[in-house]
């Protein structure tokens, strides 16, 4: 098949992380792929290289002509079976620009927020196919309107050839953190802030650190509340235990490192891609029991639903799976369900069934 995808968002989240990996996806598996991307936006440079051909093109909103010229002009050269649509600024455009060259729509929504009731009546009617990436998303969707027959439930894909186990590589970063083989390290990755439930993690860990003196946490990230969680840090009883690493461009390696990822969330989440890319490598993960988040992890195999904002509950599920007899089985069993569920490859080839491809 081939497929046209229009994105021109200019951020680095978990939207524009599912657009390049779909498009990956889908080229790796023989399909033919091309891309309208903002040229200077970092999902320009994540696929610079690839097997995607992009375009460059701008969509600042749905009256903006340049991304209509430069999406007609690559559709109208690669003809292809489907356009897609991730971000809500080309819905309209890409609705239309189907529409005019006789070309059906695929569109993924990513976020919680309601559409304008309009929107929210006529989007997923006008799109051929309209995917949530949750099952609770889903339903909020469904809830603010949408036609339940018209939405259906694809998973973000994970690169598993990228995030994958790595024993050399967490043995170079333990030595990097001036941690020996024996510590169990605690990760928390991604945006910081109050929503991410950062302060209930960092009360918790703290309060096991006092039992397990193997315990350290890695900080990962940066976000409004860096310098907050950085004083509250150093003014906590182990400070010299918490790591504060900042921003990386790519995370990916530094799953290696860890024992165990919290995902303590206590802001709505539509789904959650950091539990999943840590499983993959084969680390066992802390959810917060909300959200869309319960359907990233197997719980009680690869990983504990924890209350969101329960110190006390946090602080135990870090001291269970302190235990190696404890963690060890589902860390032998996380990147086995990934695979099954998440993967490039699965997900790739569910997306093509449900646009009724072979």
């Amino acid at each position: 098949m081939k497929f046209l995808f229009a994105g021109t968002s200019r951020e680095s989240g978990g939207a524009e992380a599912h657009f390049v990996t779909l498009t990956r996806a889908l080229a790796k598996a023989g399909h033919t792929v091309e891309a309208v991307v903002h040229p200077d936006a970092p999902m320009a440079q994540a696929l610079a290289g690839s097997t995607v051909r992009l375009h460059a093109g701008r969509f600042r909103n749905i009256f903006d002509l340049r991304g209509y010229r430069a999406t007609i002009a690559a559709a109208r050269r690669l003809k292809p079976d489907w356009l897609v649509g991730n971000f809500g600024k080309e819905y309209w455009p890409l609705i239309l620009i189907g529409r005019l060259l006789g070309i059906p729509v695929a569109l993924f929504r990513h976020r919680l927020k309601p559409m304008n009731n309009l929107s929210a009546r006529l989007v997923a009617r006008c799109a051929q196919r309209f995917f949530a990436v949750s099952e609770y998303a889903r339903r909020d969707y469904i809830g603010h309107g949408m036609p339940a027959e018209r939405v259906q439930v694809l998973y973000n894909p994970v690169d598993t050839e990228q995030c994958r186990p790595d024993p050399a590589l967490r043995a170079a970063l333990l030595q990097q953190l001036g941690l020996d083989e024996s510590a169990i390290v605690l990760g928390c990755f991604g945006r910081l802030h109050a929503g991410k439930g950062i302060y209930t993690l960092l009360d918790a860990a703290n309060a096991a650190m006092a039992q397990e003196p193997r315990l350290h946490c890695l900080w990962l990230g940066d976000g409004i509340d860096t310098q907050r969680l950085r004083d509250s840090i150093a003014a906590s009883p182990f400070a010299a235990r918490h790591h504060q690493l900042g921003w990386v461009a790519d995370a990916a390696p530094y799953y290696n490192a860890l024992s165990i990822l919290a995902f303590p969330s206590i802001a709505t989440e539509t789904f959650g891609r950091t539990p999943v890319e840590a499983q993959a490598c084969n680390v066992p993960v802390l959810c917060s029991d909300a959200f869309g988040i319960p359907e990233t992890l197997q719980p009680g195999v690869t990983g504990l639903l924890l209350p969101p904002g329960d110190t006390a509950a946090w602080r135990d599920g870090i001291l269970a799976l302190c235990s190696d007899t404890k963690r060890h089985p589902m860390a032998s069993s996380a990147r086995d369900f990934v695979l099954r569920h998440f993967s490039t490859l699965v997900i790739a080839s569910e997306f093509v069934r449900q646009l009724g491809g072979p």
